[in-house]
């Protein structure tokens, strides 16, 4: 049986700072994994330049130089995490068995690509890296992430709580993930779409030892947001039980204002008055903002542009006499 040969996919944006070091302990894993032959010596190690503005593609450059394992592409621009996996996942899926995505910072455990292969091997299309505690989170960052997943399975969405973007998938489900045809991509929300043979690996995640995080506060709302709105229309179904507690509320108080109309306790009302003014008017405000959410969706979505632009692709320019023979049906 040939044996199998594994692309790592590395999103790397402003990572000048992590990269060295990542690429050494990455390089050491899969190294590791050839010398025992659980893995090809044609494997390599990825690293897609999310339009850094640092010197992260002039240091992916000169680790080319050093190994032919690793390899790289740089997008013409920042176009995003999730493009930038998706954008790795399309040029290594067709001459890849497998392929593991995992982030430069190196708080997801390397030492779980191994376990990932062994479960790969044994019929998993699908192995997920699962967090097996937050204890390296702050409070703030535990609790919000726990109202996020809570929320998002009572909403209907089948998330995997405290997995991110470390996984291993097939070579099948790459090819079924790359039927997704969508702008606004939230991968987490897709995976377990896909029904594939799917199995889980636990690991403590490490604290960032260099660089800063490319998920402040602003950009992790953004991205719950995302996902809320590319899985469910909950929100949209939200508004309208708003507008009938909103109405009965309303029909409240004109009974409350008519009795004390008959009694003839009459106020003069202009607190009660300005009160429902600004609460319809917040409620008429918010509910026209998630609807923009999804019209601004359907939007970018009508316009079918592209993901990503690659601006250069050494991966395929390494793979090209494969690429060839797989188009010939040599493979």
């Amino acid at each position: 049986m040939p044996a199998l040969r594994l692309t790592v996919i590395v999103p790397c944006y402003n990572e000048a700072d992590v990269l060295p070091k990542s690429a050494a302990v990455l390089g050491e894993v899969l190294r590791h994994l050839m010398k025992t032959e659980q893995i090809s010596r044609q494997s390599k190690l990825l690293f897609v330049d999310d339009g850094s503005s640092d010197q992260t593609w002039r240091l992916i450059q000169r680790l080319e130089t050093q190994d032919s394992m690793y390899t790289g592409l740089k997008f013409s621009r920042n176009f995003d995490h999730q493009n930038a996996l998706m954008a790795g996942m399309k040029v290594a899926g067709p001459v890849s068995d497998a392929i593991i995505t995992i982030d430069a910072d190196l708080q997801d455990d390397p030492a779980l690509i191994a376990k990932m292969v062994v479960r790969f091997k044994s019929g998993s299309d699908i192995v997920l890296g699962v967090r097996n505690d937050r204890q390296s989170d702050s409070f703030f960052k535990r609790w919000t992430a726990e109202t996020f997943y809570r929320g998002m399975r009572r909403i209907g969405v089948q998330l995997v709580p405290d997995h991110a973007d470390y996984r291993l998938l097939s070579r099948r489900a790459v090819a079924a993930l790359m039927q997704y045809s969508e702008t606004n991509l939230f991968l987490r929300g897709i995976i377990p779409q896909l029904g594939l043979p799917t199995s889980k690996l636990y690991y403590q995640r490490q604290p960032r030892f260099a660089g800063e995080s490319k998920y402040p506060f602003k950009k992790m709302v953004a991205f719950a947001m995302d996902g809320i709105t590319s899985f469910s229309i909950a929100p949209i179904k939200a508004i309208m039980s708003a507008g009938i507690i909103v109405i009965a509320i309303s029909l409240g108080m004109l009974v409350y204002a008519g009795v004390r109309f008959l009694t003839g306790d009459v106020l003069n009302g202009w607190t009660s008055l300005m009160m429902s003014v600004w609460f319809l008017g917040g409620v008429q405000l918010i509910g026209i903002s998630i609807i923009g959410e999804y019209l601004g969706k359907v939007f970018a979505e009508v316009k079918h542009r592209p993901r990503y632009i690659i601006e250069t692709d050494d991966y395929s320019r390494d793979q090209q006499p494969l690429l060839v023979a797989i188009a010939a049906g040599q493979k």
